[in-house]
């Protein structure tokens, strides 16, 4: 239906956008497309979007300007797709009249049919759906070659106050665990060595035929012979159990690593945020994970200036960064995103404040991981090497904590995992060697 047809997609946001991405790509590809490096040489430009953040969302309207210039030139077919096609339909074709389709998470099945037919099918699909939907990736359509993303449930049920992702990505959905297993076993047989389950709120995760949950999936999975690298994301500390911090201890193919949001350290904040958990009931959480996997890696995110918070809470936010001592963290200063419940509330925090809170909490955690690095000077580390540096003549990849490893090699390295000593590291990533 495409055949002959050269495409571009590029995307905005988290893992599960990167992994959407792929699905597209797949479909595109099955349909006799081509993908090509820049949206000058496409015939069809495809953006995926987040709208997680107000910054990536000016980000993307930025981004669709400068494309209006493609469509003048080349009469490009230029499609929005994702959370941000989701929120904001009718803005997006009212301020881009230029854009030919607006299409919604739930649908990207339909992108063939749309394609063949636009300009002749409404501009936009982005109608809610229950039921879930299987997007198979092509090997050839993932960003890498041994490490794959497996999407194993869909969209949230909390609504925390500050967070759109329920009015983007719908009620939570779950896929059956047969289709997970049987994409796990192909990715296998195509030499994946890693893989990295995905949902908004993948520690939720429910088998809708079996009722097993996510520590049965990965137990299911340690049992595919090829693949040594589980990780998961993202979980949500209200649901995370002790009985998944003993999983994860007691699976040796899981990676002891786990990104768990924490988005403030005050209990008063946290209640305004509707994260169903306090402080201390997130600190208890850590300890659990500390006692199982003394080695284990923390990430999380953090939110500065959510309304009503002050010194105080900050205050707690930077002491528990210090406790806990992540090895990363994405920080935000709070912005308002529509539909929520906060962003009816007054925006209290004047913006410098929010800026002072982000720079100072930015600061420490550098300070944080750069001891956290020199410490693994010396430690000799299974790595999975990814390919080449952008940073001279060295290979990059990640270690079982997620962090990034440059390392030098007097050979040719294909993909895969190596053992590396590392001799350095920055605030951001480590250097190493290859073990001899």
């Amino acid at each position: 239906m495409l055949e002959g047809k050269k495409f571009f997609i590029h995307t905005f946001g988290c893992q599960m956008n990167l992994n959407n991405s792929e699905q597209v790509t797949s479909i595109l590809l099955a349909e006799g497309a081509s993908q090509v490096d820049s949206p000058e040489e496409g015939e069809i430009i495809l953006i995926n979007t987040c709208a997680v953040r107000e910054k990536s969302v000016e980000k993307l309207f930025s981004y669709l300007g400068r494309l209006k210039e493609h469509k003048t030139r080349r009469r490009s077919v230029i499609v929005c797709l994702g959370c941000v096609a989701q929120l904001y339909r009718e803005k997006l074709l009212s301020r881009f009249p230029y854009l030919d389709l607006v299409v919604g998470p739930g649908h990207y099945q339909e992108l063939p049919l749309l394609l063949h037919n636009t300009p002749g099918l409404p501009a936009a699909v982005t109608h809610w759906t229950k039921d879930w939907v299987e997007l198979p990736v092509k090997p050839v359509a993932r960003e890498s070659q041994v490490s794959a993303y497996v999407t194993v449930m869909e969209g949230c049920d909390n609504f925390c106050t500050f967070c759109v992702v329920p009015f983007t990505r719908g009620r939570e959905k779950y896929r059956p665990l047969r289709s997970i297993m049987e994409e796990v076993r192909q990715l296998a047989e195509s030499d994946f060595v890693e893989i990295q389950l995905l949902g908004q709120n993948v520690n939720s995760y429910r088998d809708p035929e079996s009722g097993a949950g996510l520590a049965e999936l990965m137990e299911k999975m340690a049992e595919v012979s090829r693949i040594e690298w589980i990780r998961f994301l993202t979980s949500h500390p209200k649901n995370f159990s002790y009985e998944l911090a003993l999983a994860m201890a007691s699976n040796r193919k899981v990676c002891h690593q786990l990104h768990l949001p924490v988005q403030s350290g005050s209990s008063q904040v946290l209640t305004r945020m509707n994260r169903n958990y306090s402080r201390e009931d997130y600190l208890e959480k850590i300890g659990w994970l500390k006692s199982l996997m003394p080695d284990i890696s923390l990430s999380t995110d953090i939110i500065v200036g959510f309304p009503g918070e002050t010194e105080d809470d900050f205050s707690q936010t930077l002491e528990l960064v210090e406790q806990v001592r992540f090895t990363n963290i994405f920080s935000f200063r709070y912005s308002p995103r529509p539909l929520t419940r906060a962003a009816r509330w007054n925006d209290d925090v004047p913006e410098e404040v929010k800026i002072e809170r982000l720079i100072e909490l930015q600061k420490r955690q550098k300070e944080i991981q750069l001891k956290l690095n020199q410490e693994a000077v010396g430690q000799k580390q299974k790595v999975l090497a990814l390919g080449r540096s952008k940073k001279g003549n060295l290979y990059t990849g990640r270690n079982e904590a997620y962090q990034v490893v440059n390392f030098s090699s007097s050979r040719e390295l294909s993909p895969g995992f190596v053992e590396v000593k590392i001799t350095g590291g920055g605030a951001y990533s480590l250097k190493g060697e290859l073990s001899s």
